[in-house]
């Protein structure tokens, strides 16, 4: 066997190994989430006078949404007294104006609110969350991003968990407005919906760190001061401060019984965006944080799953060359035939077919009477997922050698409808990298064409996965028409 076979056989085996491991992560999440779900989530008392609250809503650029927003903050449940709502607009754009008279409009009803508007963006959404720190004078701190549409009750639903005093965050569950709108945002529901459902309560009731997610939570104003503020030296601020905060003794929680929906992105480019955000700040923070957790005197179960939690976005950068080693793999089986490459073969396939699907099927079946259904979704899920190996191995690399990026927001569009002029205002540009996205998936045709020449025919479906994969994405970041997507995922 030449040099360069035994090459590949040991990258290829060791990839498969750690993605195996990574994919048995998965099942020990099911594992805890089955064993803690039915934990009921009681306050430890109720506030004789309910506690006074921030309401703070970061913005950049939210025409379609930022009214909406305000009026659903303002018609919150929740004594007027006890209520201060914070805009903290930095945004550019018309959406400057669009602000200013909601809450002109609602501060002439009694509303205490005002408008914080910055020209400098340093430190960008979290920035803002530190700038407006300022003048909060709530002891509590409720965020809303501004795709969300927060239900009246969810403030009295909520506040009373923070009774116990070591209590210093608790999230709420993200539901989703468009989940139905195309096929992309299905995927998207369900991949968030498992973030939600299985993970945060495997972590937070089993007694391991999960995290804030940006938006739908609320702070105790103590435990953000406690961990030093909110920081921006990663692109997932929450993240890094949830991280922080429970490294300094806080105890967090997650009410997944109480939903707050917001919108998906509705475009490739604008989820390819937000998953680059997440994927890169994630490493960044992971980078920071992970000394700190394994110098401190936590249990062991706290910090391997922090590693886990923190490194799981690595697997992107091990798929990717993965799939550039597929050809040569190709070539190495038809010397040694198929059943030698069982051993390496098997437990990839069945970490990364059976794990994903029950952990995303346990979420859906959890939420949904229909969650059957959307086991036609898991193949596609799948194939979007290894398509995303391009965009988030890069997003992976950049974090891991400190190359610096700005926040880049994700569009949103409020419901407008996709033939308005206005729902084009704010749809990302085409970068140049759907071009790798589709030479991965003529690289891959070749692949598959390969595979069937020798025989390998029980290997196409998981060839298949791929192309299709960086094929969909690809097309789709070039700006094919979504109404082609809405049909297929019609319910």
């Amino acid at each position: 066997m030449a040099t360069w076979q035994i090459v590949c056989i040991a990258i290829y085996s060791l990839i498969v190994v750690v993605l195996s491991v990574y994919g048995f992560h998965r099942y020990l999440m099911l594992r805890l989430f089955y064993r803690h779900r039915r934990q009921a989530q009681v306050p430890a008392g109720e506030f004789a006078e309910l506690p006074m609250v921030t309401v703070q809503l970061p913005l950049y650029n939210e025409y379609h949404v930022v009214e909406r927003l305000i009026d659903a903050v303002c018609r919150l449940d929740y004594p007027r007294d006890r209520l201060q709502v914070q805009v903290l607009d930095d945004s550019q754009d018309e959406t400057c104006q669009r602000a200013r008279e909601a809450v002109s409009r609602w501060a002439a009803q009694g509303v205490d609110i005002a408008y914080l508007h910055r020209t400098d963006r340093t430190g960008f959404k979290a920035g803002a969350l530190q700038a407006g720190m300022a003048s909060a004078r709530g002891e509590f701190i409720l965020i809303f991003d501004a795709d969300f549409l927060p239900p009246p009750q969810v403030l009295r639903q909520a506040i009373h968990h923070f009774t116990d005093p070591q209590i210093g965050m608790v999230q709420l569950r993200w539901g989703h407005l468009n989940r139905g709108h195309s096929l992309l945002t299905r995927i998207q529901a369900i991949f968030l919906d498992s973030h939600f459902v299985v993970e945060h309560t495997a972590r937070n009731r089993s007694g391991r760190f999960f995290n804030f997610n940006g938006t739908a939570g609320i702070w105790r104003r103590q435990t953000i001061l406690d961990a030093g503020g909110w920081q921006h030296d990663t692109l997932t601020e929450d993240l890094d401060l949830s991280y922080r905060a429970q490294l300094a003794g806080w105890r967090f929680l997650f009410l997944p019984q109480i939903e707050v929906p917001g919108e998906i992105p509705e475009e490739m480019n604008a989820f390819k965006s937000q998953q680059h955000r997440w994927t890169k700040g994630a490493v960044q923070t992971g980078k920071k944080i992970l000394p700190r957790i394994w110098r401190s005197g936590l249990p062991l179960r706290i910090k391997v799953e922090a590693t886990f939690h923190l490194t799981a976005h690595l697997c992107y950068l091990l798929m990717w060359l993965m799939a550039l080693l597929m050809w040569p793999m190709l070539s190495i089986r038809s010397q040694l035939g198929w059943e030698r490459m069982l051993i390496v073969d098997l437990p990839l396939f069945s970490m990364a077919t059976l794990a994903i699907s029950s952990f995303y099927l346990a979420a859906q079946r959890e939420l949904y009477a229909d969650w059957r259904a959307q086991i036609k979704y898991l193949p596609i899920l799948m194939a979007i997922g290894m398509g995303l190996c391009v965009n988030n191995a890069r997003a992976v690399v950049e974090g891991l050698v400190g190359h610096v990026s700005p926040f880049l927001r994700t569009p949103k569009s409020g419901g407008v409808k996709a033939t308005a002029p206005a729902r084009r205002k704010y749809r990302n540009k085409i970068p140049l990298l759907f071009l790798a996205e589709l030479g991965m998936a003529a690289y891959f045709a070749l692949v598959v064409a390969r595979a069937w020449d020798i025989g390998l025919y029980a290997g196409l479906p998981f060839l298949l996965l791929f192309l299709g994969g960086f094929l969909y994405t690809g097309l789709s970041s070039a700006g094919q028409p979504w109404r082609l997507f809405s049909r297929i995922a019609s319910p």
